[in-house]
């Protein structure tokens, strides 16, 4: 497989968005695009799809699309569902159309079998199978399993009519259709937005596995960094390629910087010291040839064109806090948090002045109904909470739902700092991107990403000491995001966080508050400092003398561990099990290839009936076996 753009570009009305794109994905290929807000990046992946949106650039290479072979490729523009009375697994089951139409042929060439012994009908079985197993026709109820839960999702859904979900989650929905469909060339635009940190992972571990092509657009640093191989920038209406990870990347792009800025600066001297040799010499007749020949040299040079320095336009602030709060800005004692009569965790916490608290864990745990109760927007179930002195809190919400949709930028951030006047007003909208004509635009028709800075700019002009923030890097592009970060490093006051975004996680915060299924947990150290945590390096004790594990232990925790033990023994029981009867199916399907049995059918039907029953066993055990791992204690 392979797809080729040459020598294209791409215009919104009179504006062009690329001049030259030169495009290649080959089987699979692991690339990302990057680029700032409004660089083009969608609009690349919709011409991916669409070629009319294509046309011819301004290389001297002949315009073309080359694709080789059948390419399926797989985009998710927008939730669409047929039919919203469809089960959940009904609409998932869509994306192994094939292979239960493979399923349903195979039994109906088995009842056709019971009463003929017709060579091709055999033979027409047996492909069968083999086409069956090629395509994991064996494993593809296990796969889905494993999707459905790792989105959130529980065995109850699984009958709920596609009409009783809500938007976000049919997105989710479609976004597992899309991926368990396999197609060719797999297009992601922002696959992490609204997914959780353990979701992410799994999203992470599938697309590096992915058989074929993967092309992604995200702001995720730290996701792309561990799926991509290639990298296309969109800068300046130019697409870039480099080979290798996010990382990679950002070092090449640095080093051809300032390679290029090198050469041009040791160019132009060159330029200076040769014309003023020309100059001092050209009218003198025994220096005449020299001086010439200076020229020349000059005139044969490949100019170096001075490096365009990076795209880094984005939005600043100068953030003053005028009232400082108390040491203790918010404790929390056995607060239990939730809605009406159905808890979702009891939490304890204290953050002091200064401290940056980033909120983690799986959707639907709590994380932003606790910014909510703190905010006094959700009663609190029971537990207590206070503010320290002189605690003055703005909150984010990740939905901005403060916005007046029908005014326009300039009015809405006028009706809360009407005293600044127009000029202030516009300078404050300038700093974060709102400048010229842009800020008579209605709010309606921003992008996600620009009304999220319009929300973080009225926050930061109300110059509080604690910030509770709900997603704010949702929308953002990474120089966005890099930008926030250094802002909320240099903030002053205290500030407490959700966010499914590690790298932004673990820049930011030095303590962390983990929505985990055994509870919430708190703990002082940086996100990485937190996973290492996880990975069994007990931080806490590293200090203390060592002494036996038993005496330290409390009967809670000494329970635990035999419990963990059992897990252990189970897992590595099943893990055997399993490997033994794929070994049994080897065997079984070796004897259907026996030229003795080819035209046996009942000793065909037998083999894999035995098969089929083994399969169903592995498949159960597969199940046992991720429920005791995603049970399992660090």
């Amino acid at each position: 497989m392979n797809y080729k753009i040459v020598n294209g570009s791409m215009s919104y009305g009179a504006e062009t968005i690329l001049e030259e794109i030169n495009f290649e994905i080959k089987e699979k290929d692991k690339i990302a695009i990057v680029g700032n807000n409004g660089a083009g990046k969608t609009t690349l992946l919709k011409a991916i799809v669409d070629n009319d949106m294509l046309e011819e650039g301004i290389g001297e290479e002949k315009f073309g699309v080359y694709k080789q072979g059948t390419i399926n490729i797989g985009y998710l523009k927008q939730v669409e569902f047929e039919n919203t009375e469809n089960t959940f697994l009904q609409e998932i089951l869509k994306s192994y159309d094939a292979i239960i139409k493979l399923e349903e042929k195979i039994n109906k060439l088995q009842e056709s079998l019971q009463n003929s012994t017709d060579e091709k009908l055999i033979k027409e079985y047996t492909e069968s199978l083999d086409r069956y197993e090629r395509n994991d026709g064996y494993t593809y109820k296990k796969e889905y399993e494993i999707a459905i839960k790792k989105f959130g999702f529980s065995d109850a859904d699984k009958a709920k009519k596609i009409s009783e979900f809500s938007g976000g989650q049919r997105t989710k929905i479609a976004f597992l259709k899309l991926l368990l469909s396999k197609p060719d060339i797999l297009l992601l635009d922002e696959p992490t937005n609204h997914l959780d940190i353990v979701t992410i992972e799994w999203l992470e571990s599938y697309l590096k596995n992915y058989p074929k092509a993967v092309v992604i657009v995200s702001h995720d640093r730290m996701f792309v960094d561990k799926i991509v191989n290639k990298v296309y920038e969109i800068e300046y209406a130019e697409l870039r390629e480099y080979k290798g990870n996010y990382s990679d990347f950002e070092k090449q792009k640095r080093m051809n910087y300032e390679k290029q800025l090198k050469d041009y600066e040791y160019q132009r001297q060159e330029i200076k010291r040769l014309q003023a040799i020309a100059d001092r010499f050209r009218y003198k007749p025994s220096k005449a040839k020299m001086a010439m020949s200076k020229l020349k040299q000059i005139e044969h040079m490949t100019i170096i064109e001075e490096p365009s320095k990076y795209d880094l336009r984005t939005f600043h602030t100068n953030f003053d806090i005028p009232v400082e709060s108390g040491n203790l800005v918010v404790s929390a004692k056995d607060l239990q948090i939730g809605y009406g009569d159905k808890p979702l965790a009891k939490i304890n916490f204290e953050l002091y002045k200064g401290q940056k608290l980033g909120i983690i864990g799986e959707n639907g745990k709590g994380k932003s109904t606790l910014l909510k109760t703190l905010m006094g927007d959700i009663p609190k179930i029971s537990g207590e909470f206070e503010f320290g002195y002189h605690v003055i809190k703005e909150y984010f919400d990740q939905q901005i739902s403060s916005l007046d949709m029908n005014s326009t930028v300039l009015d809405d951030f006028s009706k809360e700092f009407s005293d600044l006047g127009m000029t202030k007003s516009r300078q404050a909208l300038g700093a974060f991107l709102f400048s010229g004509e842009d800020v008579f635009k209605e709010i309606k028709v921003l992008s996600g990403g620009e009304k999220v800075r319009l929300e973080l700019c009225k926050i930061f002009k109300k110059q509080a000491n604690l910030l509770l923030l709900d997603e704010p890097t949702n929308h953002m592009d990474i120089v966005g995001k890099e930008s926030l970060e250094n802002i909320l490093k240099e903030y002053k006051g205290s500030l407490i966080f959700v966010s499914h975004d590690r790298y932004f996680v673990n820049k930011i915060a030095d303590s962390i508050l983990a929505f985990e299924q055994e509870g919430v947990i708190y703990f002082k150290g940086n996100y990485d400092e937190y996973c290492k945590y996880k990975d069994n390096i007990n931080v806490e004790n590293i200090s203390e003398k060592k002494i036996d594990d038993k005496e330290k232990k409390t009967n809670n925790q000494y329970f635990k561990d035999k419990e963990n033990a059992r897990r252990k023994n189970r897992i590595k029981k099943l893990e055997i099990e399993i490997e033994e009867g794929e070994n049994k199916i080897k065997l079984l399907k070796l004897e259907m290839e026996d030229t003795n049995n080819c035209t046996d059918y009942m000793k065909l039907k037998e083999l894999q009936e035995k098969i089929q029953e083994i399969e169903q066993e592995i498949e159960n055990k597969m199940l046992e076996w991720e429920e005791l791992n995603g049970n399992l204690e660090d």
